[in-house]
């Protein structure tokens, strides 16, 4: 079985926001990047379909060069190769649509996507991408099982979960759950001097439009100030939520 598991590059969440150029741009000044949480739950999937069944692993990322250290990561983790494309990753069909053409030219039987990125939270790309290569698809995916060409998932839905079955080619758009966070892999010594040495490829984009552009961004509104009241202080603690908050 041959997989190819999409990363993206994201801020870590615990990164200072800001924008440029009147809030219509990301200052990336200062910002840690990191494997998309939902993408890294997916490659670890990916690494025990590897270790149980023989699978190869890819991974491949849509942006410049600054995002080849998260590509070097996924490798030390375990992945056998990296392919980045060449292009800015400006809205979800474009990224799509270059994801679509490694798709075709790999003959991937299996591809392992995030649910959304933790930057934008699209949520598009996976299911665009099933689309544009014929493959069947399965979103907010919890559990992933596989046997020759059958696969048994489990997603998420409104209330409860669904058992779905299905065949390869297959996309996913994977999520906590597919694995757990106790089983999220820390490259090891060995893993980062193995990664080194494995195939990055760079390839050129495809003609494609970006259908969508950010017009500007806003931060949420800082919090209130807080009033403390003592907790013996009831009477105050009414008189508050009456008079001031208008709450009771």
């Amino acid at each position: 079985m041959k997989i190819l598991v999409c990363i993206s590059h994201v801020p870590d969440t615990t990164s200072k926001i800001n924008f440029t150029d009147g809030d219509t741009k990301f200052d990336t000044n200062g910002v840690q990047f990191v494997i998309n949480p939902n993408d890294e739950f997916g490659l670890t999937r990916a690494m025990w379909f590897k270790e149980k069944q023989g699978a190869s692993v890819d991974v491949v990322n849509v942006g410049g060069a600054e995002t080849e250290p998260t590509l070097r990561k996924a490798l030390a983790i375990g992945a056998d190769t990296a392919i980045r494309v060449n292009a800015e990753p400006t809205d979800g069909f474009k990224v799509a649509k270059q994801l679509a053409t490694v798709v075709n030219d790999g003959g991937y039987d299996l591809v392992i996507a995030g649910r959304e990125s933790i930057d934008y939270n699209g949520g598009m790309v996976p299911g665009m991408l099933a689309a544009m290569t014929g493959a069947n698809f399965v979103t907010n995916c919890i559990s992933l099982d596989i046997e020759g060409t059958n696969a048994k998932a489990v997603r998420e839905i409104d209330g409860g979960k669904e058992t779905v079955s299905t065949s390869l080619p297959l996309v996913v758009a994977g999520q906590k759950g597919i694995v757990e966070e106790s089983d999220l892999r820390i490259p090891n010594m060995r893993g980062i001097m193995m990664a080194r040495k494995k195939p990055l490829t760079v390839v050129e984009p495809v003609d494609a439009n970006s259908e969508t552009k950010t017009a500007n961004f806003e931060k949420p509104a800082p919090k209130g100030a807080v009033k403390l009241v003592d907790a013996e202080n009831i009477d105050e603690l009414v008189d508050l939520l009456h008079n001031e908050a208008k709450v009771i």
